[in-house]
């Protein structure tokens, strides 16, 4: 039987303390000063929690001692005061969704409070956790995993006529949990080597309910994956092919938020067969849950390839996987409304299972460490990776999981984009490729877009999934795409232009040509200081020429060309072109009044030489 500290209720469920100690073998006790408990209901809602500190289980293995009985110093229980109402356990939520932005806050405050008491921060901490689809009774199973800490005993499952209490459950069909709670008790256990270990268990929000999306649900699995030592996986009847890919989803979308280790990401895996109806084939427990297991996840040789890597991907992220076949609890389980939880409304199949699961869970020595990367985490470090975790799945850093039909959308459309955009590529080598000559950039134009509408055309005409306006998005970005690809296109047809190509050495020219020209003239009228300048620019404007030549003949250095080029660009566009265009428009100015006076002249003469006619 367990062993607590002082007279504490072994099965919380009771009614007062006097009765307790009686039932544990304290009948020769003198009636005393004793802590009554508040008469309300046995837990609490999560809110009322969060004000008061939360109570620590001590449970180890052996009997009462049977010399007396004095209060532990963390009951708070102080002599010659008055009775006092002890806070009642219950759920506490430390992962919720905002409604606004459907992103996951971390309820710091409320996880420290529960993890970094000084019984708990430095012990090695073992998380079991449920996780699964929603309305499968998670917490149902929870609950019982709660009697079982609470009791360890042969009776732990407790009386024929006792409700069920813990976690909240109720039947029905909308959703219950939500985000992901813990059980304000902290669990401390010894086990058999004489370590003492925190044992926390983690209820979480179902999966795939109508208010959640993929990524919600990937978020909850794949944190409560992350931070838990065994992970129960929660099925209803058999599991099939579809259970294995969101396993498969919701693990990598966790394995993307961790570092990357050798060993497996993530510890015990157990597959929680609910409602198992084909015992004939598979006993139910675990020997038969073993044996179906591996039959279901055996890779085999003529297997298509899609269900090897679902089964290959399971296989390389948990270290340990098993498989439990639960049967039916009966149907005043799943029919009536009235159903608390109560043993005498449920088969003796499924509480004869129930009694072989739980310990294999929970008993001392079965019990598995929290461990990442090897190392074992204690209840402070788990507080730490909570905080780590929910900031990466707060921001952007990783890839949204989708629905399969988006998913094949997505994959449906961009096929189609890709076509399209091969498509506009091929017709525009044809007329501007590389082997092609220089064209005249007005028909390159011309031939964008028509080539550009060819593509369109093609993309439009090709069967997607996803409605129009999901498709209007792709055939967007495939406009936008074109455009680019058209301006690629438009500078390799100017590095055609024998003109543009020759721009860099004929700037770097005109720069020694007039350097050479002003030192001549400086140096003629004795002003040697500036002529020393301009031999000075001269020899330099030599060098880069030189350089930029061994550039386009060997190929190497490319990053000086390419400085070259665009400091040649600057002066073409800055200085040279600037003075070329004013000299040819005065030029073309003096012309243009050159021809109208001489023509204004010829016509003013023309009278006179009729006069004299």
């Amino acid at each position: 039987m367990a062993k607590e500290s002082g007279p504490r209720n072994r099965n919380h469920f009771g009614s007062s303390s006097k009765s307790r100690l009686e039932d544990e073998g304290f009948k020769d006790m003198d009636d005393g000063s004793i802590c009554h408990r508040n008469p309300t209901a046995p837990f609490t809602r999560p809110e009322n929690l969060m004000n008061n500190s939360s109570n620590i289980r001590n449970i180890s293995f052996g009997t009462y001692p049977d010399d007396g009985v004095s209060p532990s110093p963390d009951e708070g229980i102080e002599e010659e005061k008055a009775p006092f109402e002890e806070e009642r356990p219950g759920p506490v939520q430390i992962v919720r969704a905002r409604e606004s932005d459907c992103i996951f806050d971390l309820d710091i405050g409320a996880l420290e409070k529960i993890l970094l008491q000084d019984h708990l921060k430095d012990l090695n901490v073992v998380v079991v956790s449920v996780a699964g689809a929603f309305r499968k009774g998670k917490s149902f199973i929870l609950d019982f995993m709660l009697r079982y800490m609470y009791n360890q005993s042969d009776s732990w499952i407790g009386g024929e006529d006792e409700p069920l209490t813990g976690f909240k459950w109720r039947g029905g069909c909308e959703r219950e949990t939500t985000g992901i709670q813990v059980w304000s008790d902290v669990f401390v256990v010894e086990k058999p080597d004489g370590s003492k270990v925190a044992v926390l268990l983690v209820d979480t929000q179902g999966a795939f309910d109508s208010q959640s999306t993929i990524k919600d649900s990937a978020t909850v699995f794949a944190l409560s994956t992350m931070t838990s030592s065994v992970q129960v996986y929660n099925l209803s009847h058999n599991i099939q092919e579809d259970d294995l890919q969101h396993l498969q989803l919701f693990t990598e979308y966790g394995r993307l938020a961790m570092e990357e280790t050798d060993s497996k990401p993530f510890q015990t895996l157990m597959f929680l067969i609910r409602d198992w109806s084909s015992p004939y084939e598979y006993n139910y427990g675990l020997e038969g849950g073993r044996a179906f297991l591996l039959k279901r996840l055996e890779v085999k040789n003529n297997q298509h390839a899609e269900l090897q890597n679902v089964r290959k991907h399971i296989d390389s992220c948990f270290s340990n996987t098993s498989c439990f076949l639960l049967p039916h609890p009966g149907l005043k389980v799943s029919t009536n409304k009235d159903f608390d939880g109560r043993l005498k409304d449920i088969e003796e199949d499924f509480k004869t299972q129930l009694t072989e699961l739980v310990p294999h869970l929970l008993a001392p020595d079965r019990l598995v460490e929290k461990m990442i990367s090897g190392s074992k985490i204690t209840c402070r470090d788990l507080v730490e990776y909570f905080k780590a975790y929910i900031k990466i799945y707060q921001g952007d850093e990783l890839p949204h999981p989708k629905s399969m039909l988006q998913a094949t959308a997505e994959a449906n459309n961009l096929t189609a984009v890709a076509g399209a955009k091969d498509l506009y590529s091929r017709n525009m080598e044809r007329v501007c490729g590389g082997d092609k000559p220089y064209m005249a950039p007005a028909d390159l134009e011309h031939c964008h877009a028509a080539y550009c509408e060819d593509s369109v055309r093609y993309f439009c005409s090709i069967k997607k999934m996803g409605g129009k306006e999901f498709c209007q998005r792709y055939q967007d970005q495939l406009e936008t795409e074109l455009e680019e690809a058209y301006n690629a296109f438009s500078k390799h047809n100017e590095g055609k232009n024998i003109f543009y190509a020759a721009r860099t050495p004929a700037t770097l020219f005109v720069v020694m040509f007039f350097t050479y020209v002003v030192s001549g003239v400086t140096g003629f009228i004795g002003l040697s200081f500036f002529a020393a300048l301009a031999n000075l620019i001269l020899g330099v404007a030599l060098l880069v020429l030189c350089i930029w030549a061994y550039v386009k003949y060997s190929g190497e250095f490319r990053e000086a060309g390419m400085l070259i080029d665009q400091l040649a660009e600057v002066l073409w566009e800055q200085v040279l072109k600037p003075l070329v265009e004013n000299y040819m428009e005065d030029n073309v100015r003096q012309t243009v009044f050159n021809s109208i006076r001489a023509s204004l002249t010829e016509q003013g003469s023309r009278p006179t030489r009729l006069k004299t006619d």
